[in-house]
């Protein structure tokens, strides 16, 4: 049986579609990002927060299995690189950030206490929703962190309207919306492209392509497999970066924002990640062989390569073995935290329903 065959245009349809000669060629575009140039103070910092993220989520993997977390719960687990990179260039209380239900690692790099974390995570009433959002749902107005979404890229067409606020108030601040693969092939997404660059919205679209949505591979759901071209269509400039490298993305992170403050509008990232677990803590990840995951974690492991550049700067093991142990208590008293503290009272199911008491 004969394949089918794509028709092509006509050379004189194909002539008609064709721009205007010169119609883009004086639209400013972004520079080339380059890797960020890192001290080696704030390359320890990159290094502590990633730890931080990694262990945190080891642990909350563990509390999962022991029963102690509930409903979904997706680790963020070989990814580090993309939230410190990009929030070590934001301004806490200024910027505001927001993202989908894998949610733990922004907070984290936020700078929020894992504490509060932890035990939103386990349901408590000291969670930082009171015990009400879980994994998916937490929430922080005053670091402008504006969750947590578990539907499928609501948080984009919400981040523009963040960006909006931004810009209605001139407060100077910029949105950080990140999304996932998946995510990216979501209507609602290209409504909120079009309007952003209609307003010229202070915003970064992120795509952290981690290239398997929740189990399916990016080739074999998209046609367009190349997200950072995503925004092609609508005039907004993408950035493909390396997101296993958390240089790579604070360089592409400074540039954005130059480009978005410069009043230029919006600019799409994507970046190139990968998860080491499935997509949530009941996904067993059989789409994917082992070997696959080995060989990332060997070649591209976003924390051993920050150790590269520290032990080419002279920092020894020891040293990163003591911020390890640091690291490690701050977790354990996390999840002791959460253990003891009190589930929410009952009349807390009727409150934050609706804006006002009735």
């Amino acid at each position: 049986m004969a394949k089918p065959t794509t028709p092509r245009p006509s050379r004189a349809k194909a002539k008609a579609a064709a721009p205007a000669a010169g119609a883009d060629h004086n639209r400013p575009r972004p520079d080339t990002p380059k890797d960020y140039k890192a001290t080696k103070e704030e390359l320890l910092e990159f290094y502590r927060q990633m730890v931080l993220i990694r262990r945190f989520e080891e642990k909350a993997g563990q509390l999962y299995g022991l029963g102690l977390i509930g409903g979904f719960c997706h680790l963020y687990i070989g990814q580090e690189a993309v939230a410190v990179g990009i929030q070590s260039a934001l301004q806490p209380g200024k910027d505001s950030v927001i993202t989908g239900y894998r949610d733990h690692g922004h907070m984290l790099a936020y700078g929020i206490d894992p504490n509060v974390i932890m035990a939103e995570l386990t349901g408590r009433e000291a969670g930082i929703s009171r015990g009400k959002g879980g994994s998916m749902h937490m929430f922080s107005v005053e670091h402008k962190f504006y969750g947590g979404h578990g539907i499928v890229g609501a948080q984009v067409s919400l981040g523009a309207g963040l960006g909006f606020a931004h810009k209605y108030n001139n407060d100077g601040g910029v949105c950080v919306a990140y999304f996932g693969d998946g995510a990216a092939n979501q209507g609602q997404v290209y409504e909120s492209f079009n309007m952003a660059e209609l307003w010229k919205l202070p915003i970064i679209f992120v795509i952290e392509n981690n290239q398997y949505a929740m189990g399916t591979s990016v080739n074999r759901s998209s046609a367009e497999d190349q997200l950072y071209r995503r925004g092609e269509s609508f005039r907004i400039p993408g950035i493909q970066v390396n997101g296993m490298d958390v240089l790579a993305v604070r360089g592409a992170t400074e540039e954005a924002l130059k480009w978005v403050q410069a009043g230029n509008g919006p600019i799409l990232l994507e970046m190139k990640t990968y998860r080491y677990r499935g997509h949530s803590m009941s996904d067993p990840a059989k789409y994917r062989s082992r070997e696959e995951v080995q060989s990332m974690r060997e070649k591209s492991d976003p924390i051993e390569g920050v150790k590269k550049y520290l032990a080419d700067l002279g920092v020894l093991e020891d040293e990163l073995k003591k911020i390890d142990q640091d690291i490690r208590k701050i977790v354990s008293d996390a999840a002791d935290f959460a253990e003891t503290s009190p589930e929410p009272e009952l009349h807390d199911l009727y409150t934050d329903v609706l804006v006002e008491q009735y």
